[in-house]
């Protein structure tokens, strides 16, 4: 990742300190995407026993560049037992549940995108609907539900959106989010849209630490 610039020089050394100062056994980490530059399942392998051995449960959602994922079943197979696959589901964690899909670009006001950014996006709210069903299902009282979503469910005005609608009408607690990198990237690293926290997890923009979801 260094020839993304400094900001990822020694970018695993810093969030595995960060991760040991902050997070117990009894925890929970997302991980809203990129995970690995691995091409294949098994290649990924090593990236996903490095993410195991640190502490706490796991959840991990494919990213745009998550090449190697393949069927969810195999990927959930080759996880070791403390990283937890979502795709267009959710799962329970104690009194917690996760749901997450990738997502896709969210247009711009007054551009309307290419037939095939409006059929990814389209479908990806599908998916998103899909996944706030299971946890409408898995959902108890008391519980807090997180969506995970890799895109950012807005556009660059933070505007409403069929994602962030989803998000309100399935009573969702706070979203993480990830994708947008850069030294030079204009973003908010926390925004908060009809009572919902949005939280931008991506590494470099948050200094390699980890980001506590304050709500939930």
């Amino acid at each position: 990742m260094d020839i993304f610039g400094a900001a990822w020089d020694n970018y695993w050394d810093l969030i595995r300190e960060d991760w040991d100062a902050k997070v117990t056994e009894n925890d929970i980490v997302l991980i809203a995407g990129d995970i690995s530059w691995a091409m294949r399942l098994e290649e990924a392998a090593k990236d996903l026993e490095r993410i195991a051995a640190l502490k706490g449960t796991k959840v991990i959602i494919r990213g745009n560049h998550d090449y190697w994922w393949q069927s969810i079943g195999k990927v959930r197979a080759a996880a070791p037992t403390s990283v937890k696959v979502i795709q267009n589901d959710a799962i329970r964690i104690g009194e917690h549940v996760i749901c997450g899909t990738r997502g896709w670009t969210v247009p711009e006001t007054g551009t309307k995108g290419t037939e095939e950014d409006i059929k990814l996006y389209e479908r990806e709210k599908l998916r998103m609907e899909m996944s706030l069903k299971a946890s409408d299902i898995l959902r108890q009282e008391g519980d807090k539900v997180i969506a995970m979503i890799h895109y950012p469910p807005f556009n660059s005005r933070y505007e409403d959106s069929g994602f962030t609608r989803l998000f309100e009408d399935h009573r969702v607690d706070a979203v993480v989010y990830g994708h947008l990198h850069g030294a030079y990237c204009r973003v908010k690293l926390i925004v908060e849209k009809k009572g919902i926290p949005y939280y931008l997890t991506s590494c470099d923009l948050v200094q390699n630490r980890l980001v506590s979801v304050y709500n939930c």
